[in-house]
């Protein structure tokens, strides 16, 4: 009997609580009026249409400019947050038509969405992947779990009657800029791009969807459905929620390597050389087969056997196999030695008149660049120095732009421009890999353009790409045109006789 009794307590309560839940609550909540608002408001119309046609323009323009205020704005507007919430009830009550209403609002506007989208990046000059549209390309389970929050508070908010709430949750969620950034990638020939971010939409589509289904029933809605439709809702929840869980997971799980992968690769680079080296730059490309690391060190002692050293000690620590470059600058041992002989030598010149300042700057940036003190162009005026280095032979021209960065942080206050002592064959080749373009090569390229004061021609590929380098290359401050468009994709100098230009170092 004690036993019995022990038993009956929690059940006990949980009845007193299913009772007071169902006065207190339940009974609050008007269920016609809710559903009637929410038939209303999720269905088609030309207001949805317009608000679908400004919501993308917005989003459209933010995204490519980048700019978060202009993405808020287009956030605001949210004209799919209500038909995804009608779905989400329609499920509640297995209302067929209800659903169908909505899934038409969500068809309808998700391929207008995409559709203009894709025409205006089409014609757009502008095809450059910025980080607003970068960070909608990899949803991992923070955004499922975004979602799931905002939905319950969206759901809570409109059987309450707080229906203005619902506006400001679809700032969280933000359904409409992956839309747009799916038709950016289809206007752009990526389907890295288009692929992640309809993971995206798809994952904050079911997740509201199903959480509003939830939240309905919870509130009294669908009381009139049997056990067995009740157990259909559970499964479907459930089961939604694992698929979009996987990939979202092993997506998180990755994020989380390459951070990892990141430190570690930091790290090890750095106790590999003398305390007094510097690892200049750091690309890390994350491949199925292996991950390839290019790095640039400025050391005073080359170490001929890093990269086989660093290779296997990171494969070990990454369990996975390494393709690792290192490309060793040598830096000055003695340095404050070195300096002063260039400042005496500055000092030494028939007819010198430099001020203290100058010949400090001056010294400092022969002693970086190694570029003779007679060639420089200094502007007392604007704090200005340009400075054609010395060949370093097999130095890349990404070796320059390191000088260049090291001759900068030599001369505080300056605008040191370091002039690689040749132009090259060709430019640096810049690579697509899974539909982007190499960004760091990119900005080599449009470094040269920009120091050599010569234009680059792009040839071959697609139109996407060719228009895609000569916006990237003209917004990094370099020129470019375009070239032949059949062919591999190439870059090559523009000649000099075309374009008027004059090329301040030999080409070899």
């Amino acid at each position: 009997m004690n036993v019995a009794l022990r038993d009956a307590g929690p059940r006990h309560r949980r009845g007193r609580f299913r009772r007071w839940w169902r006065i207190n609550v339940i009974g609050s909540v008007d269920h016609d009026a809710v559903l009637r608002q929410v038939a209303e408001e999720s269905g088609w119309s030309p207001r949805y249409g317009l608000m679908i046609v400004l919501s993308m323009a917005l989003s459209l323009l933010g995204l490519l400019m980048p700019s978060v205020a202009v993405l808020i704005g287009a956030m605001l507007i949210s004209p799919l947050m209500m038909p995804i919430i009608g779905l989400g009830f329609g499920i509640a009550v297995l209302d067929v038509a209800d659903i169908r209403k909505s899934l038409i609002a969500l068809a309808i506007g998700a391929g207008l969405a995409v559709g203009l989208s894709a025409v205006l990046v089409a014609l757009s000059p502008i095809q450059t992947i910025t980080t607003e549209i970068a960070g909608r390309t990899r949803p991992t389970l923070f955004d499922l779990l975004v979602a799931f929050l905002s939905a319950i508070a969206g759901g809570y908010a409109l059987i309450r009657g707080r229906g203005a709430t619902v506006v400001g949750v679809a700032i969280a969620i933000a359904l409409m800029p992956p839309l747009c950034v799916v038709g950016f990638g289809i206007a752009t020939h990526n389907a890295t791009v288009a692929g992640g971010a309809l993971l995206l939409f798809f994952t904050n589509l079911i997740t509201i969807a199903l959480t509003a289904a939830a939240m309905a029933r919870i509130y009294g809605f669908g009381r009139h459905l049997t056990p067995r439709n009740t157990t259909f809702q559970i499964v479907l929840f459930v089961g939604a929620m694992l698929a979009l869980a996987v990939p979202l997971g092993a997506a998180l799980r990755q994020i989380a390597f390459e951070s990892v992968a990141q430190r570690q690769v930091r790290s090890a680079i750095l106790s590999r050389f003398p305390d007094e080296a510097r690892l200049s730059q750091l690309e890390i490309t994350y491949d199925r087969s292996a991950v390839r690391v290019r790095a640039v060190v400025l050391t005073p002692k080359l170490d001929r056997q890093a990269d086989s050293v660093l290779a296997a000690q990171l494969g070990k620590r990454l369990g996975r196999r390494l393709d690792l470059h290192v490309d060793q600058i040598r830096s000055s041992m003695d340095q404050q030695a070195t300096e002063a002989q260039q400042i005496a030598k500055v000092n030494e010149r028939p007819g010198a008149t430099f001020g203290p300042v100058r010949e400090r700057i001056m010294a400092q940036v022969t002693l970086v660049t190694g570029a003779a003190v007679d060639t420089m162009q200094v502007d007392d005026a604007s704090r200005s120095v340009r400075a054609v280095a010395a060949e370093l032979p097999g130095l890349p021209p990404r070796g320059y732009r390191t000088i260049e960065a090291r001759a900068r942080a030599a001369a505080p206050g300056w605008q040191v421009d370091v002039v690689p002592p040749v132009a090259g064959d060709a430019p640096p080749q810049i690579a697509y890999r899974d539909g982007v373009a190499d960004a760091r090569a990119l900005d080599d390229v449009a470094w040269l353009s920009a120091r050599l004061d010569r234009g680059v021609v792009v040839g071959g590929g697609t139109a996407a790409q060719r228009g895609a380098l000569i916006d990237g290359i003209g917004m990094r401050g370099g020129r470019a045109v375009a070239g032949a468009t059949t062919g591999t994709l190439a870059l090559a100098w523009q000649p000099v006789e075309s374009d008027g230009t004059k090329v301040v170092a030999p080409t070899k």
